[in-house]
């Protein structure tokens, strides 16, 4: 706190007492007092003025600076009211008192928000698996009647599907690290679980499918990395309207990381939404012109790659296709 702010804070305090000690002067003046006793009385007056003033200027300094300090040593500054001194004077304790009181509540509605955000998880949770069965059920009644229609409706469960597992992968990515297993995951074996989730994608829309280089092996959780691969394969194929489509997909081996690649050569991505392919509900000039985006996908990609300590980056020209790079690092694996 500087000197002269809090001289201006007491400023209507010190006009008070020089108007007062003016009357009393002129009073003094008025009786015909001497110089020397004005001067005595000027200093009986504003000597000790003057000390209470410093000394209120001390306490108000060491109290706010203990603060500050206590306020820059914190990563979650909502601690505060955990870690502050007290004070010692009785406007600081009541001060002190005042945000403790606030703290207080406001943890209790944080811990109030944060259940009712859990019930609707575990909620969500619950509605994914019941759904699971009819979705089931329908692909059996399928396979017993296979003909060109119900093929056609296979493919449409199947997006069904994808859409109900982004729902359940959305309501736990804030959880993220109380639902992986962190071991050596095959790049390979991952990539072709994922293409065989999409197989009828591929042979409904004749993409040519090349993989080269993928057996690499990484640290990851092998379930939320299928999904983040399944996305973006899901990614390219739906944006794959060109004869001659094809998807490449290759790992990158560097010095501190491996790259996975998935590249297309679809309809691109306009240069002035590419750095807005990550927010949530973003579906840009693609989305709009084919009618079938959410804007999740990639959002959730992200994020979830964001909690695993993994990066994930776009580079795309307008009617010459797209590549997503994911990578992992090796020998750093961190839970966000």
């Amino acid at each position: 706190m500087k000197v002269s702010d809090f001289f201006k804070d007491r400023a209507l305090f010190l006009m008070v007492n020089l108007f007062l000690f003016i009357l009393v002067l002129l009073l003094m003046i008025s009786v015909k007092t001497g110089m020397i006793t004005i001067f005595v009385v000027w200093c009986i007056w504003f000597l000790p003025l003057l000390g209470y003033l410093i000394l209120d200027y001390i306490r108000w300094n060491n109290y706010l600076k203990n603060m500050k300090i206590s306020l820059g040593n914190l990563d979650k500054k909502y601690l505060l009211p955990e870690v502050m001194e007290d004070g010692n004077f009785l406007i600081a304790e009541e001060i002190n008192k005042i945000i403790k009181a606030l703290s207080r509540d406001m943890h209790e509605n944080v811990k109030h928000y944060r259940e009712i955000q859990e019930e609707y998880r575990e909620y969500i949770e619950t509605w994914v698996h019941e759904i699971k069965t009819p979705i089931a059920s329908s692909k059996l009644l399928i396979e017993n009647n296979n003909n060109d229609v119900t093929k056609k409706i296979d493919i449409q469960i199947d997006k069904i599907d994808n859409y109900v597992e982004q729902v359940l992968y959305y309501s736990r990515s804030n959880e993220v690290g109380k639902d992986y297993i962190i071991k050596e995951v095959s790049i390979e074996d991952v990539v072709k679980k994922v293409v065989k989730r999409n197989f009828r994608n591929f042979l409904e829309k004749n993409i040519k499918l090349q993989l080269t280089d993928i057996k690499e092996s990484v640290f990851c959780d092998p379930k939320w990395m299928e999904f983040i691969i399944n996305q973006v394969i899901s990614n390219s194929i739906k944006y794959c309207n060109t004869k001659g489509a094809v998807i490449k997909i290759y790992a990158v081996n560097e010095k501190n990381s491996v790259s996975l690649n998935i590249e297309d050569n679809g309809v691109g991505i306009v240069e002035r939404d590419l750095k807005r392919v990550f927010e949530k509900g973003f579906t840009g000039e693609n989305g709009r012109l084919f009618g079938m985006s959410t804007g999740m996908g990639l959002y959730l990609c992200k994020k979830l790659c964001n909690k695993l300590g993994l990066a994930i980056s776009i580079s795309s020209q307008e009617e010459k296709g797209t590549i997503v790079m994911i990578v992992f690092p090796k020998n750093n694996f961190v839970i966000k």
